[in-house]
């Protein structure tokens, strides 16, 4: 049962919360409309689809300094709590920090439940919107640079087929030099080759022009030739060399799978997959970590006052996103393991919230 004490702090959590959103959201909408206002004009977007791309940047800013909105807005009403000696009248009266801290555990609770839920279906489609905008309208080349490395692509489709093109155009649905391995117990089975192949949307078949298929066999090879002929495949050229930023756009069970089918294929980008499958589940737990440190940090009234704990809670939520962003690009970049890459953040801070907590007791 939640006692009057209890739903007093957990109102203002989740309200200076939202208010903290409702203050900043607004200010990173007119700077980057400050910033972009030319790119827009120069390319003549239409208003509508300036409106949906605000509409997901909303989402997207929102979702990526979460932490920095939290922290600070914890910062702040428990440091008010403090000034007012509310706090000390509190404990005074006989209730001991840990079962203080309840209504903040509570609200850590539900805004991570809110920010679990939004990451696996409302940010993916808002950060396909998000960067689809931005690749289009507002980077130089976007377009190329969306289709990422699209040269010597080598995949491995299934358990037995290798595919491999020496380049494939986005635009024109036309990759060159197509060639189609199967194997059958290590043993090569088929191949076939291609100047080049074409997707045609209307059959959904492939054209492929300089055919040539040739069938291992234990007598003798057959050998096909053909200067043109249309075949179904069961992949999609566009699989071959996915958007950079795909992996932001697919809810839960689709990334899995997606992250599952880019394992088998052999592809060089999986740590970058999974940097984003594992955010979605250590941005929700940073939430409780962030929310303790916040009140340890707070809950004592400084001679500084309220600016020196906002001074103090700045420094820590900058060095909990510095921290996160310098890892994940690590793992992205490297070998490093993303699941550490991912969970560093919440690690160190989850120590550094312990030690709080047992000098905030004191």
């Amino acid at each position: 049962m939640l006692t009057i004490l209890d739903r007093y702090i957990l109102k203002r959590y989740l309200a200076t919360f939202g208010a903290m959103l409702l203050m900043f959201i607004p200010i990173g909408i007119i700077i980057d409309v400050s910033e972009k206002i030319n790119k827009m004009i120069e390319n003549k977007v239409p208003f509508l689809e300036i409106a949906t791309y605000y509409y997901n940047f909303t989402i997207y800013f929102a979702n990526a300094l979460f932490p920095i909105f939290l922290f600070l807005s914890i910062i702040w009403f428990t440091s008010k709590l403090a000034n007012n000696t509310e706090i000390i009248a509190i404990l005074s009266s006989g209730i001991s920090f840990t079962r203080f801290l309840r209504p903040f555990i509570i609200g850590a609770t539900i805004v991570s439940i809110g920010v679990l839920l939004m990451g696996f279906y409302v940010v993916p489609r808002a950060s396909e919107g998000f960067n689809n905008f931005r690749y289009t309208y507002l980077k130089s080349g976007g377009r190329e640079q969306m289709a990422g490395d699209n040269t010597d692509v080598y995949r491995q489709l299934n358990d037995h087929e290798f595919l491999y093109v020496s380049n494939f155009n986005t635009s024109s649905k036309m990759a060159f030099n197509f060639s189609l391995e199967r194997f059958q117990k290590e043993k090569m089975v088929s191949k076939i080759t291609a100047s080049r192949i074409k997707w045609n949307e209307k059959d959904s078949t492939y054209t492929l022009y300089d055919y040539s298929k040739r069938t291992v066999g234990k007598l003798g090879d057959k050998i096909e030739s053909l200067p043109e002929k249309n075949v179904k495949f069961k992949f999609e050229l566009e699989d071959l060399t996915p958007v950079v930023y795909i992996a932001e756009t697919l809810r839960l069970n689709e990334l899995i799978d997606f992250i599952d089918k880019e394992k088998k294929r052999g592809s060089s980008n999986i740590n970058t997959y999974m940097v984003v499958l594992y955010k979605k589940f250590s941005v929700p737990v940073s939430a409780f970590i962030l929310t303790i440190i916040a009140v340890a940090v707070s809950s004592m009234k400084r001679r500084g006052g309220m600016g020196m704990n906002l001074t103090i809670g700045i420094a820590v939520a900058f060095g909990f996103v510095f921290f996160d962003k310098i890892f994940g690009v690590l793992a992205e970049k490297s070998t490093f393991s993303p699941f550490v890459a991912v969970w560093f953040s919440n690690i160190v801070f989850g120590i550094l919230a312990v030690y709080l907590l047992r000098n905030a007791k004191r």
